[in-house]
């Protein structure tokens, strides 16, 4: 049994990221999963002199020791104007100034969804290049477009991408044993 850490990039209390998070880790069995909502997550924008003079804040340090103690991670990354979230970017950024190395040996499913019809693919992008810098292993990817049409009370509505999802996370699920 492989412990999982699930979380989406976004703060928003109505995050889409995160509905398809609390899907994806409803699928899963026999694993001990964490999620944790980040809108609940407050974190200071980074600063040199606010790490200087305050140093690391305590929620920061509280979730550098969850990603420690998981084998494998499930984050869902948000997209403003083609790009992470500057709240997601803000949370990476303090995390490789505590240990540049956070992620290592963490094996990563990296999904994304938004409204629109790329469905954050080009955030999830940017994202997948970031990952291995601080020694993640991104296992596979999957990408949600059109969220409000292809997602509802029972989870992804459309069969190709309901099959595809599975297969991402069968194959996720498949390199934690």
């Amino acid at each position: 049994m492989a412990a999982i850490l699930a979380f989406a990039g976004s703060n928003s209390s109505t995050s889409i990221n995160f509905k398809l998070v609390s899907y994806t880790v409803s699928l899963v069995q026999d694993h001990d999963i964490q999620v944790l909502n980040m809108a609940e997550h407050d974190f200071p924008m980074f600063s040199e002199d606010l790490e200087k003079s305050k140093g690391y804040p305590d929620s920061l340090q509280e979730l550098k020791k969850q990603i420690d103690s998981c084998n494998g991670l499930i984050v869902s990354v948000n997209e403003h104007n083609g790009y992470p979230s500057a709240y997601f970017k803000n949370v990476l950024d303090w995390l490789s100034r505590i240990d540049r190395n956070f992620l290592h040996d963490t094996k990563v499913l990296l999904m994304s969804t938004s409204a629109g019809r790329f469905g954050g693919a080009r955030s999830l992008a940017v994202v997948e290049s970031m990952i291995p810098k601080f020694g993640g292993e991104i296992v596979t990817t999957f990408s949600l477009n059109s969220f409000y049409d292809n997602f509802g009370e029972t989870g992804i509505l459309d069969g190709d991408m309901k099959k595809e999802h599975q297969e991402a996370l069968n194959t996720f699920l498949n390199s934690l044993k």
